[in-house]
Protein backbone atom coordinates (compact mmCIF):
# COMPACT_ATOMS: atom_id res chain seq x y z
CA UNK A 1 0.00 0.00 0.00
CA UNK A 2 1.00 3.51 -1.08
CA UNK A 3 2.29 5.94 1.88
CA UNK A 4 -0.21 8.11 3.21
CA UNK A 5 0.69 11.56 4.94
CA UNK A 6 -0.34 11.66 8.56
CA UNK A 7 -0.84 15.61 9.92
CA UNK A 8 -0.93 16.07 13.56
CA UNK A 9 -1.34 19.49 15.18
CA UNK A 10 1.58 19.73 17.39
CA UNK A 11 -0.27 22.56 19.78
CA UNK A 12 -3.47 20.49 20.08
CA UNK A 13 -4.46 18.94 23.58
CA UNK A 14 -3.98 15.46 22.64
CA UNK A 15 -0.95 16.03 21.45
CA UNK A 16 0.82 18.65 23.31
CA UNK A 17 -0.19 16.09 26.26
CA UNK A 18 1.95 13.40 25.10
CA UNK A 19 5.13 13.12 23.47
CA UNK A 20 4.98 9.82 22.30
CA UNK A 21 2.06 10.74 20.22
CA UNK A 22 3.46 10.09 16.97
CA UNK A 23 4.82 6.59 17.40
CA UNK A 24 1.12 5.62 19.08
CA UNK A 25 -0.96 6.76 16.02
CA UNK A 26 1.73 5.09 13.50
CA UNK A 27 1.21 2.16 15.58
CA UNK A 28 -2.46 2.61 15.35
CA UNK A 29 -2.50 3.33 11.82
CA UNK A 30 0.24 0.29 10.44
CA UNK A 31 -2.65 -2.41 12.32
CA UNK A 32 -5.31 -1.31 10.55
CA UNK A 33 -3.23 -1.74 7.43
CA UNK A 34 -2.13 1.34 6.60
CA UNK A 35 1.95 2.87 5.79
CA UNK A 36 1.82 6.00 7.63
CA UNK A 37 4.29 9.21 7.70
CA UNK A 38 3.42 11.37 9.99
CA UNK A 39 3.90 15.11 10.36
CA UNK A 40 3.94 17.34 13.54
CA UNK A 41 2.75 20.80 12.08
CA UNK A 42 1.80 23.76 13.76
CA UNK A 43 -1.88 25.01 13.34
CA UNK A 44 -0.97 28.12 11.38
CA UNK A 45 0.84 25.84 8.98
CA UNK A 46 -1.77 23.06 8.43
CA UNK A 47 -3.59 24.66 5.79
CA UNK A 48 -0.34 25.39 3.91
CA UNK A 49 0.98 21.70 4.09
CA UNK A 50 -2.26 20.38 3.10
CA UNK A 51 -2.71 22.27 0.31
CA UNK A 52 0.71 21.08 -0.96
CA UNK A 53 0.42 17.75 -0.16
CA UNK A 54 -3.29 18.16 -2.40
CA UNK A 55 -0.93 19.86 -5.54
CA UNK A 56 1.32 17.00 -5.10
CA UNK A 57 -1.97 14.91 -6.31
CA UNK A 58 -2.01 12.53 -2.91
CA UNK A 59 -5.25 10.55 -2.73
CA UNK A 60 -5.50 10.61 0.64
CA UNK A 61 -4.67 13.33 3.50
CA UNK A 62 -5.02 11.83 7.43
CA UNK A 63 -5.63 14.77 10.16
CA UNK A 64 -5.22 14.14 13.61
CA UNK A 65 -6.49 17.21 16.24
CA UNK A 66 -9.75 18.70 16.80
CA UNK A 67 -12.29 21.33 14.80
CA UNK A 68 -10.02 23.46 14.48
CA UNK A 69 -7.46 21.47 12.88
CA UNK A 70 -10.23 20.08 10.55
CA UNK A 71 -11.57 23.28 9.46
CA UNK A 72 -7.64 24.70 8.50
CA UNK A 73 -7.44 21.21 6.18
CA UNK A 74 -10.80 21.49 4.67
CA UNK A 75 -10.53 25.15 3.61
CA UNK A 76 -7.76 23.10 1.65
CA UNK A 77 -8.72 20.68 0.23
CA UNK A 78 -11.73 22.21 -1.06
CA UNK A 79 -11.87 21.28 -4.96
CA UNK A 80 -9.03 19.20 -4.75
CA UNK A 81 -9.35 15.20 -5.19
CA UNK A 82 -7.71 14.38 -2.17
CA UNK A 83 -9.82 12.71 0.17
CA UNK A 84 -9.88 13.85 4.21
CA UNK A 85 -9.46 11.22 6.90
CA UNK A 86 -10.00 12.56 10.23
CA UNK A 87 -8.54 10.97 13.39
CA UNK A 88 -10.42 12.72 16.34
CA UNK A 89 -7.94 13.93 18.80
CA UNK A 90 -9.28 17.15 19.79
CA UNK A 91 -11.15 18.39 22.69
CA UNK A 92 -14.86 18.46 21.82
CA UNK A 93 -14.61 17.41 18.58
CA UNK A 94 -18.18 18.16 16.92
CA UNK A 95 -17.15 18.04 13.48
CA UNK A 96 -15.96 14.53 13.86
CA UNK A 97 -18.92 13.56 16.26
CA UNK A 98 -21.66 14.85 14.14
CA UNK A 99 -19.85 13.15 11.09
CA UNK A 100 -20.43 9.69 13.22
CA UNK A 101 -16.74 9.14 13.28
CA UNK A 102 -15.74 6.77 15.97
CA UNK A 103 -13.71 8.70 19.01
CA UNK A 104 -11.79 5.44 19.42
CA UNK A 105 -8.57 5.90 17.39
CA UNK A 106 -8.49 2.07 16.38
CA UNK A 107 -11.91 2.24 15.02
CA UNK A 108 -11.43 5.55 13.41
CA UNK A 109 -8.19 3.87 11.68
CA UNK A 110 -10.58 0.97 10.71
CA UNK A 111 -13.18 3.43 9.27
CA UNK A 112 -10.10 5.16 7.23
CA UNK A 113 -9.33 1.65 5.73
CA UNK A 114 -12.47 1.51 4.16
CA UNK A 115 -12.31 4.56 2.31
CA UNK A 116 -16.45 5.44 2.76
CA UNK A 117 -16.45 8.83 1.52
CA UNK A 118 -18.85 11.42 1.61
CA UNK A 119 -19.48 14.45 0.07
CA UNK A 120 -20.71 17.14 2.61
CA UNK A 121 -21.82 20.81 2.76
CA UNK A 122 -19.22 23.50 4.58
CA UNK A 123 -20.04 27.12 5.49
CA UNK A 124 -17.96 30.26 3.96
CA UNK A 125 -17.95 33.49 5.68
CA UNK A 126 -16.03 36.05 3.38
CA UNK A 127 -14.54 33.37 1.39
CA UNK A 128 -13.56 31.92 4.54
CA UNK A 129 -14.54 28.43 5.41
CA UNK A 130 -16.07 27.00 8.30
CA UNK A 131 -16.88 23.36 9.47
CA UNK A 132 -19.44 23.99 11.82
CA UNK A 133 -20.46 27.61 12.75
CA UNK A 134 -19.56 31.31 13.08
CA UNK A 135 -20.91 33.51 15.88
CA UNK A 136 -20.59 37.60 16.12
CA UNK A 137 -21.31 39.53 19.53
CA UNK A 138 -20.08 38.35 22.64
CA UNK A 139 -18.87 34.77 22.39
CA UNK A 140 -15.73 36.02 19.80
CA UNK A 141 -14.95 38.64 22.49
CA UNK A 142 -14.75 35.93 25.20
CA UNK A 143 -12.72 33.70 22.60
CA UNK A 144 -9.73 36.19 22.28
CA UNK A 145 -9.66 36.39 26.13
CA UNK A 146 -9.71 32.53 27.07
CA UNK A 147 -6.81 32.56 23.84
CA UNK A 148 -4.82 36.09 25.77
CA UNK A 149 -5.17 33.92 29.47
CA UNK A 150 -3.57 30.84 27.96
CA UNK A 151 -0.80 31.99 26.14
CA UNK A 152 0.09 34.46 28.47
CA UNK A 153 -0.61 32.66 31.95
CA UNK A 154 -1.06 29.22 31.24
CA UNK A 155 -4.85 28.39 32.53
CA UNK A 156 -6.35 25.47 31.10
CA UNK A 157 -9.14 25.93 28.19
CA UNK A 158 -11.89 25.44 30.48
CA UNK A 159 -10.71 27.64 33.29
CA UNK A 160 -9.64 30.37 30.62
CA UNK A 161 -13.05 30.40 29.24
CA UNK A 162 -14.96 30.76 32.43
CA UNK A 163 -12.95 33.07 33.71
CA UNK A 164 -13.20 35.16 30.32
CA UNK A 165 -17.02 34.50 30.17
CA UNK A 166 -17.59 36.40 33.66
CA UNK A 167 -15.06 39.34 32.64
CA UNK A 168 -17.21 39.69 28.81
CA UNK A 169 -20.24 39.48 30.84
CA UNK A 170 -18.83 42.87 32.91
CA UNK A 171 -18.70 44.57 29.50
CA UNK A 172 -21.98 43.11 28.12
CA UNK A 173 -23.41 45.03 25.69
CA UNK A 174 -25.31 44.60 21.91
CA UNK A 175 -24.45 44.82 18.03
CA UNK A 176 -26.55 46.60 16.01
CA UNK A 177 -26.46 44.51 12.53
CA UNK A 178 -28.60 44.67 9.39
CA UNK A 179 -29.79 41.46 8.23
CA UNK A 180 -30.22 40.49 4.66
CA UNK A 181 -31.28 37.22 4.84
CA UNK A 182 -31.83 35.59 1.40
CA UNK A 183 -33.20 38.54 -0.01
CA UNK A 184 -35.10 40.42 3.19
CA UNK A 185 -33.67 42.96 5.38
CA UNK A 186 -33.85 43.41 8.56
CA UNK A 187 -32.37 45.37 11.48
CA UNK A 188 -31.83 43.76 15.08
CA UNK A 189 -30.41 44.75 17.86
CA UNK A 190 -28.41 41.50 19.35
CA UNK A 191 -26.02 40.15 22.16
CA UNK A 192 -25.10 37.16 19.87
CA UNK A 193 -25.54 35.83 16.12
CA UNK A 194 -24.94 32.39 15.41
CA UNK A 195 -24.45 30.82 11.98
CA UNK A 196 -24.29 27.19 11.73
CA UNK A 197 -23.22 24.73 8.55
CA UNK A 198 -26.52 23.13 8.17
CA UNK A 199 -29.34 22.81 10.76
CA UNK A 200 -28.06 22.81 14.65
CA UNK A 201 -30.88 21.09 17.17
CA UNK A 202 -31.95 22.85 20.21
CA UNK A 203 -33.90 20.25 21.73
CA UNK A 204 -33.25 18.43 24.89
CA UNK A 205 -32.16 15.27 23.28
CA UNK A 206 -28.93 16.70 21.75
CA UNK A 207 -28.33 20.36 21.90
CA UNK A 208 -26.02 21.52 19.41
CA UNK A 209 -25.79 18.61 16.97
CA UNK A 210 -26.82 17.82 13.77
CA UNK A 211 -28.46 15.43 11.97
CA UNK A 212 -26.85 15.91 9.00
CA UNK A 213 -23.93 17.88 7.00
CA UNK A 214 -25.72 17.58 3.52
CA UNK A 215 -28.62 19.78 3.56
CA UNK A 216 -27.14 22.93 1.73
CA UNK A 217 -28.65 25.34 4.51
CA UNK A 218 -27.38 27.98 7.14
CA UNK A 219 -28.94 27.56 10.74
CA UNK A 220 -29.31 31.09 12.03
CA UNK A 221 -29.88 32.03 15.30
CA UNK A 222 -30.51 35.99 16.31
CA UNK A 223 -30.42 35.63 20.33
CA UNK A 224 -33.56 38.57 21.43
CA UNK A 225 -32.13 42.05 23.15
CA UNK A 226 -31.80 41.20 26.77
CA UNK A 227 -30.50 42.51 29.93
CA UNK A 228 -27.24 40.92 31.23
CA UNK A 229 -28.89 38.61 33.96
CA UNK A 230 -31.22 37.51 30.70
CA UNK A 231 -28.55 36.78 28.75
CA UNK A 232 -27.05 34.42 31.08
CA UNK A 233 -30.23 32.67 31.91
CA UNK A 234 -30.84 32.40 28.25
CA UNK A 235 -27.27 31.02 27.71
CA UNK A 236 -27.90 28.00 30.52
CA UNK A 237 -31.13 27.26 29.04
CA UNK A 238 -29.46 26.97 25.56
CA UNK A 239 -26.88 24.90 27.32
CA UNK A 240 -29.91 22.33 29.06
CA UNK A 241 -31.55 22.60 25.73
CA UNK A 242 -34.73 24.53 27.31
CA UNK A 243 -34.77 27.14 25.33
CA UNK A 244 -38.06 29.30 25.75
CA UNK A 245 -39.52 31.51 22.11
CA UNK A 246 -38.06 34.98 24.06
CA UNK A 247 -34.63 33.91 23.69
CA UNK A 248 -33.78 33.18 20.52
CA UNK A 249 -34.92 33.70 16.81
CA UNK A 250 -34.72 31.46 14.34
CA UNK A 251 -34.12 32.07 10.92
CA UNK A 252 -35.27 29.08 8.52
CA UNK A 253 -34.32 28.07 5.25
CA UNK A 254 -31.38 30.32 4.75
CA UNK A 255 -29.18 30.06 1.43
CA UNK A 256 -27.41 33.20 2.15
CA UNK A 257 -26.84 35.60 4.44
CA UNK A 258 -25.46 39.18 4.80
CA UNK A 259 -24.49 40.84 8.16
CA UNK A 260 -23.36 43.99 8.07
CA UNK A 261 -22.33 46.94 11.24
CA UNK A 262 -21.50 50.45 11.30
CA UNK A 263 -17.82 49.73 11.91
CA UNK A 264 -14.47 49.59 9.84
CA UNK A 265 -13.60 45.63 11.45
CA UNK A 266 -15.73 43.13 13.01
CA UNK A 267 -14.74 40.01 15.14
CA UNK A 268 -15.98 36.72 14.13
CA UNK A 269 -15.41 33.71 15.26
CA UNK A 270 -14.90 30.68 12.53
CA UNK A 271 -15.12 27.17 14.24
CA UNK A 272 -14.01 28.39 17.55
CA UNK A 273 -11.10 30.60 15.96
CA UNK A 274 -11.72 34.35 16.39
CA UNK A 275 -10.44 36.29 12.99
CA UNK A 276 -11.06 40.44 12.28
CA UNK A 277 -13.27 40.97 9.33
CA UNK A 278 -14.27 44.10 7.50
CA UNK A 279 -18.39 44.10 6.97
CA UNK A 280 -20.32 43.30 4.99
CA UNK A 281 -20.04 39.75 5.97
CA UNK A 282 -20.88 37.64 3.54
CA UNK A 283 -22.46 34.09 4.59
CA UNK A 284 -23.32 31.01 2.30
CA UNK A 285 -23.16 27.15 2.15
CA UNK A 286 -21.03 25.29 -0.23
CA UNK A 287 -23.00 22.34 -1.24
CA UNK A 288 -21.19 18.94 -0.92
CA UNK A 289 -17.70 21.21 -1.40
CA UNK A 290 -15.65 18.57 1.03
CA UNK A 291 -14.66 15.07 0.07
CA UNK A 292 -14.41 13.22 3.72
CA UNK A 293 -14.63 9.55 4.77
CA UNK A 294 -17.30 8.72 7.56
CA UNK A 295 -19.71 5.75 8.11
Amino acid sequence: MARVTVLLNRGGGAVSADPQIADKIADVLQRAGLDPEIELVSGGDCAVRCRAIAERGDELLIIGGGDGTVSAAASALIGTQTLLGILPLGTLNHFSRDLGIPLNLDEAAALIVQRSEHRVDVGEMNERVFINNSAIGLYPLMVVDRDLQRKKLGRSKWLAMVVASLRTLARFNHERLTLTVNDEKARVDTPLLFVGNNDYRVDLGAPGRRDSIEGGKLSVFVMRKKTRAGFVAASIRALLGRTRKDDMVRIEDVGRLRVDVRRSILAVSLDGEVVRAAPPLDYRIRKQALRVIAP
